[in-house]
C-alpha cells in the first residue's frame, strides 16, 4: 500500500542521488500515483557477467528496497541478452563476449543474492531474454532505426575511444538501445542506475517516447570505488567485495580499503542510519575515532547485514587475533623454496604459486589486485613485488586465511614448483 505523503516520497527518492531528470516529472508522476492509488514502476537491471553481485551493486538494491518501502513497484532485471553483448559503459575497450551458458551459469547465482537486500514479495523479476530472444531481424532493424549512430557516438566512452583509434564494436552500438527498450517493455516510470549508466538510461526515455509512452524519470546513484582505491568496483577487475562471499573474506578484504576511502563506504554501504553516519565521520575528522576502529566498525556492520550478527562478531575476533594481534593459525606451513645464490629473489606470484595459496599465476595476479595478499603483515599492490630469500631470512605470507613461512635455500638444486613443506606449529614461527 502506497504512503499517503508526497513530501516523504520525494525526500526518499532523492536521497543519496547524483541525478534525478527531470524532477518536475517525478513530482508530477508520483502525484499521480498517489490520487489513483497506482504505485509507480521502478525499474533496475543487473547483467549477470560474473556469479557474485557485489556491495557496488547494493546501493541501487537499496535506493530499490526504500521504494519498496514506500509500496511502489520494483522490476529488477536479469540482462540475460544484454549480459552476451557486454556493457560499455566506462570501457575504453571491448569487454570480452560470454556465451549463453556462461550467462545462465552466473544468472542462476543472482536470485538468491538479489534478495538478501530486497523484498521478493513486492519484486517484479524478468529476463531480457522473453522479448529479445523472440525478436527476427525485421525487428531489430526496427529498433535501430529508432536512434542515430550520431547520438550513440555522443557517449563519452564511445567518443575517447574513437580518438584513440580503438575499436568499437557494432554489437556495442546496440548495448544502449537493448537497455532502453527493457524499459519500454516493462511500462517502467523510474530507471535506477549508476552515474556511468546515464545515457543508457536516456536512452530508455527516448526509446519510450519513440511509441508514444510517457518518458521515465532517471535516478542516478553513486558510484563504489573498489578495495584497490582507484576504479570502481567491479567483477571483472577483481576489487570487490561480494555479498555471498564467506563473512571472515568480506570482513577481511573491508578492512584492506584505504583511509580514503572510509566516508563513501559509510555513506553508501554501511547500511548505518545518516545521523550515526554523521557522528562516525565527525568524530574520525576530530581524531576520536582511529580509521583502524571505524573499519572494524564498517566491516561488522556489513557482514552483519549478509550473515547476521553472530557471524560479524566471530569475523571481527578472528581477524583481531590473526592480523592486529599478529596471531596465527594453528598449524602453518613452512616452504624452503630453491633459490640462486647470486639472485636470491622471487617475485611474489611465483611464491604464490610455488607454495600452493594460488593455482596458477592468473589467479595469483587476481588476489593480489583484490588486496587478499599480505607479506610479513604489509598488504602486496604491486604485482613486481619481490621476496629476498637470502641466508637466514623469512617471511610471512598470507593469502585470506591461508598463511605460509617462507625460506630460501641457495643448495637446493630444484624448481621452485617441485618445492614440499613442513607444518609448524604456531609457536615456533616468530
Amino acid at each position: 500500500m502506497l504512503e499517503p505523503d508526497l513530501k516523504r516520497h520525494l525526500e526518499i527518492f532523492r536521497q543519496g542521488v547524483e541525478e534525478l531528470l527531470p524532477d518536475a516529472d517525478l513530482v508530477r508522476k508520483l502525484e499521480r500515483a498517489l490520487g489513483t492509488g497506482t504505485p509507480l514502476r521502478i525499474k533496475q537491471g543487473f547483467d549477470p557477467t560474473a556469479p557474485d553481485i557485489h556491495l557496488g551493486h547494493t546501493i541501487g538494491l537499496r535506493k530499490l528496497r526504500q521504494l519498496q518501502q514506500l509500496g511502489h513497484t520494483i522490476v529488477v532485471i536479469i540482462g540475460d541478452y544484454t549480459a552476451q553483448v557486454g556493457d560499455p559503459s566506462g570501457r575504453s575497450k571491448t569487454r570480452p563476449q560470454l556465451t549463453q551458458e556462461d550467462v545462465e551459469a552466473n544468472a542462476r547465482t543472482y536470485l538468491e543474492q538479489f534478495f538478501r537486500v530486497v523484498d521478493p514479495r513486492s519484486a517484479e523479476l524478468r529476463r531480457n531474454g522473453e522479448w529479445f530472444a523472440g525478436m527476427t531481424f525485421s525487428d531489430i532493424l526496427r529498433l535501430t532505426s529508432r536512434y542515430t549512430v550520431a547520438r550513440l557516438l555522443e557517449r563519452d566512452d564511445f567518443a575517447k575511444r574513437l580518438a584513440a583509434n580503438h575499436p568499437i564494436g557494432v554489437h556495442e552500438l546496440l548495448y544502449p538501445l537493448m537497455q532502453g527498450w527493457d524499459s519500454v517493455e516493462v511500462r517502467a516510470d523510474v530507471e535506477i542506475g549508476g552515474t556511468e549508466q546515464k545515457f543508457n538510461l536516456l536512452v530508455g526515455r527516448d526509446l519510450q517516447e519513440s511509441v508514444g509512452m510517457e518518458p521515465q524519470v532517471i535516478l542516478t546513484l553513486p558510484i563504489l570505488v573498489g578495495l584497490d582505491g582507484e576504479q570502481r568496483m567491479s567483477k571483472s577487475l577483481g576489487n570487490y567485495v561480494g555479498i555471498a562471499e564467506p563473512a571472515g573474506e568480506q570482513f577481511g578484504k573491508l578492512m584492506s580499503i584505504p583511509d580514503a576511502l572510509l566516508e563513501s563506504y559509510w555513506r553508501l554501504v554501511s547500511g548505518a542510519e545518516a545521523q550515526e553516519v554523521e557522528r562516525v565521520l565527525r568524530d574520525l575528522r576530530e581524531r576520536r575515532l582511529h580509521p583502524m576502529e571505524a573499519k572494524k566498525q564498517l566491516a561488522g556492520r556489513v557482514v552483519a547485514q549478509y550473515h547476521g550478527a553472530h557471524a560479524a562478531a566471530f569475523a571481527r575476533a578472528g581477524f583481531e587475533q590473526q592480523f592486529s594481534r599478529r596471531g596465527l593459525p594453528s598449524e602453518v606451513y613452512e616452504w624452503r623454496l630453491p633459490v640462486r645464490a647470486e639472485d636470491p629473489e622471487l617475485g611474489i606470484k611465483d611464491v604464490l604459486v610455488a607454495c600452493r595459496l594460488a593455482k596458477s599465476g592468473t589467479e595469483a595476479w587476481r588476489k593480489i589486485e583484490e588486496g587478499a595478499v599480505e607479506l610479513d603483515g604489509e598488504a602486496v599492490r604491486d604485482r613486481a613485488s619481490r621476496v629476498g630469500l637470502g641466508p637466514g631470512i623469512a617471511h610471512l605470507v598470507r593469502l585470506g586465511r591461508r598463511w605460509v613461512r617462507v625460506l630460501g635455500d641457495t643448495g637446493l638444486d630444484a624448481p621452485v614448483q617441485s618445492a614440499q613443506p613442513v607444518i609448524l606449529n604456531s609457536d615456533r614461527v616468530d
